[in-house]
């Protein structure tokens, strides 16, 4: 899986121009439509995922499984979320048009891809190089702009916070103190933290830049790595 990085990347962009039929649409829809019974997110979440084919981001043998509520590998070892944990995470964060939103652990791109068609500046960094190139590649094809950087999300990107939100997709062993540095007075951050399983955590930074944190459930991502140096 994933040998020839270059070949893949053609694949995915030949079928991304032509894939997004209205039976990927459908079940799209049927997916959204039960993330929002189940109560994961609200209408304004929903609409966004609508507009991002999820499919493309996964190997053309996976797209029928797209739109069912599954975790898929991907490249270097990590994962796709589930759409019900990208839906959640999303609406923990309270996104407002026009905020700028640090994003840690890009992936394949689809959370990024979610969070920008809400509206968001985003800024987003990856330890992964391979991850990097491909989800730079993906959001070019659905015509979606990031700040996109290669590097150690334990340090988040401090050439441009501070950032109304910070979001971590991945299992953080604790939580990193430049992160909570780089997040605005009145902003909020959302990190699954722990070991082999993590709780959800919503930290919220005060105006007097104290913290306040809320437990907000079990989680279940690959680990948060630091960069190799």
């Amino acid at each position: 899986m994933f040998k020839d990085k270059n070949r893949l990347y053609l694949t995915y962009i030949s079928f991304s121009m032509e894939i997004d039929t209205p039976i990927f649409q459908g079940q799209r829809k049927q997916l959204c439509e039960h993330l929002f019974s189940k109560g994961y997110a609200k209408e304004q979440v929903l609409e966004a995922m609508m507009r991002v084919p999820r499919h493309i981001f996964l190997e053309s043998g996976f797209h029928q499984h797209a739109y069912q509520d599954k975790a898929f590998p991907i490249a270097a070892g990590q994962t796709i979320s589930h759409p019900s944990t990208v839906a959640w995470q999303s609406e923990l964060l309270e996104i407002e048009k026009g905020l700028k939103v640090l994003e840690i652990g890009t992936g394949c791109g689809y959370q990024a891809a979610v969070l920008v068609e809400l509206g968001v500046k985003l800024f987003t960094i990856e330890r992964q190089k391979e991850l990097v190139d491909f989800s730079k590649k993906m959001l070019k094809i659905l015509g979606l702009r990031a700040e996109q950087k290669f590097g150690d999300g334990f340090k988040g990107m401090p050439v441009f916070a501070p950032f109304d939100r910070i979001i971590v997709t991945c299992g953080a062993p604790f939580v990193p103190k430049a992160l909570l540095t780089q997040l605005s007075p009145g902003g909020l951050m959302i990190i699954p933290v722990g070991d082999k399983t993590q709780k959800m955590i919503r930290i919220r930074k005060k105006h007097d830049n104290t913290f306040v944190q809320e437990v907000l459930g079990d989680a279940a991502f690959v680990p948060m790595l630091r960069n190799k140096e």
